[in-house]
């Protein structure tokens, strides 16, 4: 005899025929997708765009009172201390400076907007002008030095991190901290009295020796790259040799901190489930690095690497004063020694713009390559 079917129980038929009430049923989940990512992506690169304004607005807000508290008075650097009443009041009402604060910030900004510096006291040329003189010397040392700082220190750390508590691991963590303790110019110094004084192994202070001054035409500002242009490589080794021993001790301060971080974050990937499984299906160590470490990392690098450039270039200040480097930290301090404001305001704009503009671009770098923007969460 056959059993009974499953309609043949009222309640369990009443059961199964009852529809869900529209309240309880289960509410429809948006899923990330391509149309949720704009809107997200949008949001952040607006968000990181207005605190580069933000910040870059307090930058010129904070020059502007560097200008107006110097101990030097601009208006006696321009007459002289011994011209008389009148002559001050007339220089001071031309620079503006009997105006109320809020109307000279304003003359202020247009002067910044129209690349107007006023003229430095020291050479009597605009302060653009001079800072475009300055600039590539700067730029070219504080470039190579971060190539130095990465080439080195991205390498050592992942090795640092796979032979944990090793020996190689214990040698890079006090090299490290030596180079995070100790300031840059007491290595800047210590390199002069060695390297120079003693071995003879570099060339003295300066960018250049004086005989190969002016010999190829100034093109980029760039004594290397306007040697290769004219073909010279005599100049360009001689460039090079200047160049290479205040890169080294300036990339050494920053290759200490680029290490210690990409140790910790290779450390931390080390220990994910998906690095143990592919260790233990026989996958290479090296193949790991490359094929899984480095591009789960490669995001907190960029952003390292872009405040590491910025921090060389405000670090290069000191390296210039002692190896005599004619770029921004040098003309800074001539500036700052006889209290010319123009020439200071603008160097500190000039560097500190710079900083943001790096840290605003690692910002978009991380919100691009970042999975959670790209899956819109």
């Amino acid at each position: 005899m056959p059993g009974p079917s499953r309609s043949s129980d009222p309640g369990r038929a009443f059961f199964i025929a009852l529809p869900l009430p529209a309240e309880a049923a289960a509410p429809a989940v948006r899923r990330p997708g391509y149309l949720a990512m704009p809107s997200t992506f949008a949001f952040r690169i607006l968000r990181t765009l207005g605190m580069f304004v933000l910040s870059l607005f307090v930058l010129l807000a904070l020059t502007f009172v560097i200008g107006r508290i110097m101990p030097h008075d601009p208006v006696g650097l321009i007459v002289g201390e011994l011209a008389d009443a009148q002559a001050f009041a007339a220089m001071r009402a031309k620079l503006g400076l009997d105006l109320p604060i809020p109307q000279q910030f304003w003359i202020y900004l247009q002067g910044i907007l129209h690349g107007d510096f006023g003229n430095a006291v020291l050479t009597g040329t605009p302060v653009l002008q001079d800072l475009a003189q300055a600039f590539p010397a700067t730029l070219e040392l504080a470039t190579l030095a971060i190539l130095l700082s990465a080439g080195i220190g991205v390498p050592v750390g992942l090795l640092a991190a796979l032979y944990r508590d090793s020996i190689v691991d214990q040698v890079v963590r006090v090299l490290s901290l030596l180079g995070h303790s100790l300031p840059v110019f007491w290595f800047a110094i210590l390199g002069l009295i060695v390297f120079y004084g003693q071995l003879q192994w570099s060339p003295g202070p300066g960018r250049i020796d004086a005989f190969y001054e002016g010999i190829v035409p100034t093109r980029t500002g760039l004594l290397l790259i306007d040697s290769l242009l004219a073909g010279d490589s005599e100049v360009f080794w001689n460039a090079f040799g200047h160049l290479i021993m205040p890169a080294i001790i300036l990339a050494y301060t920053s290759m200490a901190y680029i290490v210690r971080m990409t140790r910790s974050f290779a450390l931390e990937q080390l220990g994910q489930d998906y690095i143990l499984t592919a260790r233990a299906k026989g996958l290479r160590l090296r193949r790991v690095v490359v094929r899984h470490i480095l591009p789960n990392i490669a995001v907190q690098l960029i952003t390292i690497l872009a405040i590491s450039y910025g921090g060389l270039l405000e670090g290069a200040v000191l390296i210039e004063i002692v190896f005599s480097w004619p770029g921004i930290g040098q003309y800074m301090t001539n500036a700052l020694l006889i209290g010319d404001m123009n020439a200071v305001v603008a160097c500190t704009l000039l560097i500190g713009i710079i900083f943001m503009a790096l840290n605003f671009l690692a910002d978009l770098a991380y919100v691009a390559l970042d999975p959670r923007t790209r899956s819109g969460e």
